[in-house]
């Protein structure tokens, strides 16, 4: 058995940050060195954020971003264009087009995919409020930006089949080489899908 290195406190800390996505073991002690040693610097206002963030943070009503206040602030803008409803799997994925400024529409954030082999099924996803606000008037094209795993195709599907009555254009993110990829480098699954979309110059 590993002798223990430091307090039962600092021991704590750094399995928590293990916790985190990307922080293993050995990155998670790093970070805790780092914030303790940065104690007023970081680990104070850093303890303070995260209170904060327990107390404050909201899930969307509407569309299942995170934000302070619900509806949230996407959801607010009266600049966006209703008429385009984009959906995701996770918030994550929400945030990276945001990042792009690629959209100017909504969003709809499912939870995830359809896995049977998970037990994930269409009840335990946003999916009955996405057809809900698909059938609005106002919204004319939902837009599916799903990632392009198994899951995520066949939910795509799923929603295609779904909002068949909503009397909207459903679209989806084309796929294939991205800018700057290398043929040689790509996977057999891009290129085919890269094939497949291709278009008229």
């Amino acid at each position: 058995m590993a002798r223990a290195t430091a307090s039962v406190e600092i021991e704590r800390l750094i399995q928590l940050l293990a916790r985190l996505p990307g922080l293993g073991p050995r990155s998670a002690r790093r970070a805790a060195l780092h914030l303790v040693k940065k104690k007023e610097q970081l680990l104070g206002p850093l303890a303070a954020a995260l209170t904060e963030a327990r107390d404050k943070i909201v899930t969307c009503e509407v569309c299942g971003n995170i934000d302070a206040v619900s509806p949230c602030t996407l959801c607010r803008d009266e600049k966006r264009d209703r008429s385009l409803i984009c959906v995701v799997e996770e918030v994550g994925d929400l945030w990276a087009l945001e990042r792009a400024q690629v959209l100017n529409g909504l969003y709809h954030v499912l939870g995830g995919t359809l896995s049977p082999l998970d037990g994930i099924g269409p009840e335990d996803l946003s999916i009955a409020k996405l057809i809900e606000r698909a059938s609005d008037p106002q919204v004319k094209e939902v837009l599916l930006a799903l990632n392009a795993t198994v899951e995520g195709q066949s939910t795509a599907h799923y929603l295609m089949d779904q909002l068949g009555g909503a009397g909207v254009t459903v679209s989806r993110l084309a796929h294939g080489v991205p800018i700057g990829g290398e043929l040689d480098y790509l996977d057999e699954g891009t290129l085919a899908a890269a094939v497949k979309a291709r278009k008229v110059m």
